[in-house]
């Protein structure tokens, strides 16, 4: 039985459909960029930013806003722009790009998602590729590989990959370190020196086949990352003396994951989905200072995922569609901390705990057009989860909430349209908040807290696109955020007396973003002399303001580790006629302060900047060399140190380290087959 399409495409592969809401770029909207896989042709899209989803348990509240023939991935761990650079683009049909819904698309709450529909059938195809880079600074060498093979057969499906490569902290670096009293006098002056890297390793698989009546696909993924960072600070005031401080952060990572999907009667389909996630992972830390205690500190974690979910849909119409499920998931985490002075035990708050999770979701959604102009999404979730935890903290509670989401979108004419949503959210509570961590480097410990709630929020939204008939896109996003139990950190005592700080709750707030995306082709802009064949400046920017009640010093500020400013923009600029592409892509510098009971932190990060040129000598052979971190882009943390609280306490002193990490070099060649 051929499963039935949930959605209208339009009758052919066309640039525009007006007043759909549904816009279709064929491969040839593509072909002058060289794009090789669809992950290369979704940073072509106008308009479009690619979101990879929420790191939550859970499947449904994991979702992105990219779609493959019409539905999600069946995998949560395996990132999407991997998932989309293993689709050839000889394999791409067409792109679709929906703005506001339409009948029969899971939109998976998002206002924009882009939808990839593959050819069916082609035979084999492979991919071989390596590349090496070098750490301009230091001179290290950075070597990976990847390999991928595909089929496509008699209406079964299969793929294959696995990529191996040296992994780069660019957080790391070199540069001085300095440490002042309130009134700026020098308390100490050192060098520091640091390198972060690890050895990764991803292998993934997935095969797909006709099975009573529908379609079963099943996927696997692996991940294993050696990851260390060591680094040396050598003083010389007051007096000359060394520090040393060495991690260590194995983990592994597993998935398992199934979907079947079958049409049931002419109008509708059942999808059935499951997936097992399980995750070890360690991380072990000594610190040697100078003068004082040499301290240890070392966490264990296993944590495992099983989660089950059902979807029902139905298109009544053209206009009408609906769906309705329900998911359930199982959540374990078990974690043992130790740390040390000296080799004497320290205790902590939740050092050693067992944590499990069960949650349940059941939902509706519907989706109507009521006429060409106007689309209407409502949808409605009831959540209701179990927490346990035993250990060092042995409590239970129950907790539910229902979600409400309402989205219209009006296209008023051609080219532009507006979308409004309000929706309520539930933040999901991150297990890692449950123990503790530490960077005893920086003389900081933080304590876990199992009692956590889920932060809440009232979203609305208002976004208006415009699209100009030469080729511009714009788009501008406004949203504003009503919060409701705030996670940021508070103190917590010990019981011997000491004071941490920990995650918590810590009241209400308020949230706004303004996001601005923009692409710009040179070709046909109205200025004539500013008229460059194959050029294209793509940007996207979010501005962030928010306010919270601070739990030490009772003033309003902001949440902790909230960028004010992001932006990015990509230049890119193709030469068909001689095989090149040109371009610079530039990630702009953003700034997080985190608010603890005794201290400040800020992090700075500079503007990263990378320059590429891709020389394309056959269509299945491509060379690339890029400059990375053009800009020697370095990692600044200043901490503001109290002899007590803030606000009651004075100021005791300032830390600032100032870490340049420098270019690298990369060299890339990519040869495909079939």
């Amino acid at each position: 039985m051929p499963l039935i399409p949930l959605y209208a495409p339009p009758p052919a592969p066309v640039v525009a459909a007006p007043q759909t809401g549904l816009i279709a770029y064929p491969p040839v909207f593509f072909a002058s960029s060289g794009a090789a896989n669809a992950f290369e042709m979704l940073l072509r899209l106008p308009g479009f930013v690619i979101d990879g989803g929420e790191q939550v348990r859970g499947f449904g509240g994991a979702a992105g806003n990219v779609l493959i023939d019409g539905r999600r991935p069946s995998t949560k761990s395996d990132d999407i722009e991997e998932v989309l650079r293993r689709i050839p683009a000889g394999k791409v049909e067409r792109v679709e790009l929906i703005r506001g819904g339409a009948p029969g698309v899971d939109m998976q709450g998002k206002s924009v998602v882009v939808n990839v529909v593959r050819k069916a059938g082609g035979g084999r195809r492979g991919l071989v590729a390596m590349a090496n880079g070098v750490v301009v600074k230091d001179g290290r060498s950075i070597p990976s590989y990847r390999l991928e093979a595909s089929g496509d057969q008699d209406g079964r499906t299969w793929e294959a990959s696995l990529r191996q490569g040296r992994g780069i902290d660019d957080g790391a670096g070199g540069g001085p370190g300095v440490r002042t009293d309130a009134a700026g006098r020098v308390l100490s002056r050192s060098d520091i020196r640091s390198q972060g890297d690890g050895w990764q390793t991803t292998a993934t698989a997935a095969y797909e086949l006709p099975v009573a009546g529908g379609r079963f696909r099943i996927n696997g993924r692996l991940f294993t990352d050696r990851f260390r960072t060591d680094e040396t600070q050598t003083f010389t005031v007051p007096t000359a003396g060394f520090q040393q401080s060495r991690s260590r952060s194995p983990e592994t990572e597993a998935e398992l994951g199934g979907r079947f999907v079958r049409s049931v009667g002419s109008k509708s389909e059942i999808e059935l989905i499951g997936l097992r996630q399980t995750e070890d992972e360690a991380y072990r830390e000594s610190f040697a200072p100078p003068v004082g205690p040499s301290s240890e500190f070392g966490v264990q974690q296993r944590s495992s995922e099983s989660v089950g979910r059902v979807i029902l849909r139905v298109r009544r119409s053209e206009q009408l569609s609906w769906e309705a499920g329900g998911e359930a998931a199982l959540n374990k985490l078990n974690s043992a901390t130790r740390f040390s002075e000296n080799g004497a035990a320290i205790p902590l708050p939740a050092a050693d705990v067992q944590v499990r999770e069960k949650r349940a979701e059941a939902f509706v959604n519907v989706t109507w057009r009521p006429s060409p102009k106007f689309q209407v999404e409502g949808s409605l979730k009831q959540e209701a989860s179990k927490i346990s935890s035993d250990g060092d903290v042995a409590l239970a509670k129950a907790l539910a909430f229902t979600k409400p989401r309402l989205a219209v979108s009006w296209t008023p004419k051609d080219g532009s349209q507006v979308r409004l949503r309000l929706e309520r959210i539930v933040g999901q509570l991150d297990f890692d908040a449950f123990v503790a961590e530490a960077a005893l480097n920086q003389g900081q410990v933080t304590a876990g807290n199992p009692d956590l709630n889920p932060e809440t929020a009232w979203v609305a939204e208002a976004a208006f696109e415009r699209r100009l008939s030469w080729g511009a896109t714009g788009v501008v996003t406004l949203r504003h955020f009503r919060l409701s139990n705030v996670v940021d950190v508070g103190p917590v005592f010990s019981g011997d007396g000491s004071v941490f700080d920990n995650p918590a709750n810590i009241g209400p707030g308020t949230k706004a973003e303004l996001q601005a995306t923009i692409t710009l082709p040179f070709d046909r802009l109205p200025i004539r002399i500013l008229r460059v064949k194959g050029a294209q400046l793509r940007g996207d920017t979010t501005w962030r303001r928010s306010r919270v009640t601070d739990p030490t010093t009772g003033e309003m500020r902001t949440i902790s580790g909230l960028r004010h400013l992001e932006w990015e923009a990509h230049f890119t600029h193709d030469l068909p006629q001689w095989k090149l592409t040109w371009g610079v892509d530039a990630f702009g510098a953003w700034r997080e302060a985190y608010f603890r009971s005794s201290n400040k932190e800020l992090v700075k990060l500079r503007t990263y900047v990378t320059g590429f040129v891709e020389y394309r000598p056959k269509p299945n052979l491509q060379l690339r060399a890029e400059l990375q971190n053009a800009t020697s882009r370095g990692l600044r943390v200043t901490r503001y140190l109290y002899d007590g609280p803030r606000g009651a306490a004075p100021l005791a002193a300032i830390n600032d380290r100032h870490l340049q990490f420098g270019p690298m070099v990369w060299f890339r060649v990519r040869r495909t087959f079939g």
